[in-house]
């Protein structure tokens, strides 16, 4: 099996090499490319060329424009690579019988309700990061190839900067911190949304009808602030010195940002764990893990 991977020094990318690497032949491209091939999906004929010279069995795109706030006013840039660059890889998939395999977000929800989001929920973005990754979806339906769709939510890992890094780094140079606590989902590791892809790939090319959009995002839910005790705990219970006395709880209406942010971010994973006979863990189990490996 050939397996090309774009966004390989992402957070999910970075795992997702370790993860496929047993399934296959292995190409993992970032922006920048290797000899010769471009893994940069702003540039979608080079993209589309790199596709057909690998003529990979699976495509794993990793790779996004995920600043939030940056993307109210690059609008443009957010739609070229997270619409106009994944219908091209669905368009290559298509031509190639390859399975596509691409990440989405809960951001293509309004964030209504107190009920978790099932995948035929109606998709309603608040946001340009939201609407351009939603357009990216249906960019993939339309093309025809088979695919697997992954929303999820609140991704974290060890590897590089991350809402409990800085929630530490706070902790300890401020006696006070004020947190969001109205906005509700679930922590996900990326090492956890790298294995079930490569236990899904496994699945959907052995079962084609397998093939669809699922919610994947850890067990269990938190706010942020929720998030940041569980956090702070972990590093006292570990032993580390805090300055932090206080952690208010704040609404999202006290934080404003470029991009409104959803309320209710919890995914509601049945259909995945049904299908795919899967187990996801609880939120604080990965996080732990998490923030020892960061250490």
């Amino acid at each position: 099996m050939r397996i090309l991977l774009l966004g390989k020094n992402g957070q999910v990318g970075w795992e997702a090499q370790r993860a496929l690497a047993p399934l296959g032949g292995l190409v993992a491209l970032d922006r920048h490319g290797s000899d010769g091939l471009c893994g940069d999906l702003e540039q979608a004929e080079a993209l589309a060329r790199t596709v057909r010279r690998l003529a990979p069995d699976v495509i794993v795109n990793a790779a996004a424009y995920t600043a939030v706030d940056k993307a109210e006013s690059d609008a443009e840039r957010a739609r070229r690579v997270n619409a106009a660059a994944v219908g091209v890889l669905a368009e290559q998939a298509a031509a190639l019988g390859a399975l596509l395999v691409h990440y989405s977000t809960d951001y293509v929800f309004d964030g209504s309700g107190e009920r978790p989001w099932r995948e035929d929920d109606v998709p309603a973005p608040l946001s340009v990061y939201g609407a351009t990754k939603l357009a990216g979806e249906e960019a993939i339906r339309a093309s025809g190839c088979d695919y697997l769709i992954f929303r999820t939510s609140w991704v974290h890992a060890a590897r590089g900067g991350n809402f409990a890094r800085t929630m530490l780094r706070l902790a300890a140079e401020r006696e006070r911190l004020s947190v969001i606590d109205d906005q509700i989902g679930a922590p996900t590791g990326a090492d956890l949304i790298a294995d079930v892809s490569a236990h899904a790939i496994r699945g959907a090319l052995a079962d084609r009808g397998l093939c669809g959009t699922y919610h994947l995002a850890a067990g269990g839910q938190t706010s942020w602030h929720g998030y940041a005790n569980f956090v702070i705990d972990h590093a006292r219970d570990a032993g580390q010195m805090l300055a932090v006395q206080e952690i208010a709880p704040i609404p999202t209406s006290g934080y404003p940002t470029p991009a409104a942010r959803p309320l209710n971010s919890r995914l509601d994973t049945r259909r995945l764990r049904k299908r795919f006979g899967l187990h996801l863990p609880d939120w604080r189990d990965g996080v732990a893990r998490m923030l020892a490996e960061a250490v």
